[in-house]
């Protein structure tokens, strides 16, 4: 877990700025611009987030031919234009949702690949992902069309799920792998719907209101190792938590300009040691709560730089504990790495 035994300290909010130089090796084609040293906290406490770069255009996971073509561009190179929602695979292949697409960053295999751009799956206005562990399938919600897209592993679609009258805006979306079920977040009729993967409805929660699991335009939901269901209760100001079969456990956060309030929650998720993270699209940073609550940590501040958010909304964490942040404004992924105190 995140070391507490100092209190936070706003100067363990800041951030390190090394100015960075671009290199050209002799004979080589390039060298990439060097990534800048950030970290949170600062020391004397230990680092507990890191930067490490980011996605924005298919250059940054494809071999360049020449210098100019890394600096300059070819003409041909695809650019991010307004990410949203975002999802990793167990190939750490990086599916983000754009304007009629799903983008897939596979930096292993240095290419980036398209979904949903023709075709029966065809989704003009795709939002949130999720992708199977166990089959690689991918499940993606689009408020245009109402219903939820999914494609196999090879990215070709398979079906959709939802009936007429299901949806009327799909947003957020999990997938439980262990017990077979979908979660999608219907914003505008404050609920959660659970599906089998058969596509067959099998309970919903939530309603609208201020209760302990009434909802108020959620937005973004996420599973912990457990199953427990985390949403993202946006005009509530908090986080709800819920059981796999959706009965409401807890619920924190509040709106106001403090440390552990929110302005306006969007994306969130989980990391393996159960910490929660919560993208905050006013505040424009990431906030670290422990599973009851508590604020740990938060990294970012307004801007365009790096380590800096500009409009932040999805957030994915990976295996490795990599943390994926799409910004709308500033067309990009930031990513992040959590270093856990008991490595």
């Amino acid at each position: 877990m995140i070391d507490m035994s100092r209190k936070l300290k706003f100067r363990a909010f800041g951030q390190i700025v090394i100015l960075f130089t671009l290199g050209i090796l002799a004979g080589c084609a390039t060298e990439k611009v060097a990534i800048p040293d950030l970290i949170w906290p600062l020391p004397p406490d230990p680092p507990r987030i890191k930067y490490l770069g980011q996605l924005k255009t298919s250059l940054d996971v494809e071999e360049s031919s020449s210098f100019s073509d890394a600096i300059f561009g070819t003409g041909n190179e695809f650019q991010l234009t307004k990410p949203y929602g975002i999802a990793v695979d167990a190939q750490e292949r990086v599916y983000v949702s754009e304007v009629g697409k799903v983008v897939v960053f596979d930096r292993k295999n240095k290419k980036v690949r398209f979904i949903g751009e023709s075709g029966m799956g065809k989704m003009p206005q795709p939002v949130g992902i999720a992708v199977s562990a166990r089959d690689g399938r991918v499940y993606v919600t689009d408020i245009s069309e109402r219903k939820v897209f999914v494609f196999d592993r090879d990215f070709r679609f398979v079906t959709s799920i939802g009936k007429p009258g299901d949806f009327e805006n799909p947003t957020g979306i999990a997938l439980d792998d262990n017990r077979q079920r979908l979660y999608v977040v219907d914003t505008r009729k404050n609920r959660v719907m659970a599906f089998g993967l058969d596509g067959k409805m099998l309970f919903t929660f939530g309603k609208l209101g201020v209760e302990g699991g009434d909802l108020h335009t959620a937005s973004h939901i996420a599973l912990d190792k457990e199953g427990n269901i985390y949403v993202s209760d946006t005009q509530n100001f908090r986080v709800q938590i819920f059981s796999p079969d959706g009965k409401f456990i807890r619920k924190f956060g509040q709106l106001g300009d403090c440390v552990g309030c929110f302005a306006r929650p969007k994306g969130i998720a989980v990391d393996s040691e159960g910490h929660v993270y919560v993208v905050d699209a006013a505040f424009q940073n990431v906030q670290i709560f422990s599973k009851e609550g508590e604020i740990l940590l938060f990294f970012g501040s307004h801007g365009t730089q790096a380590g800096e958010f500009f409009l932040p909304a999805g957030i994915a964490i990976d295996n490795t504990d990599r943390i994926y942040v799409t910004e709308q404004f500033t067309a990009r992924i930031s990513m992040f790495q959590y270093l856990s105190a008991r490595k």
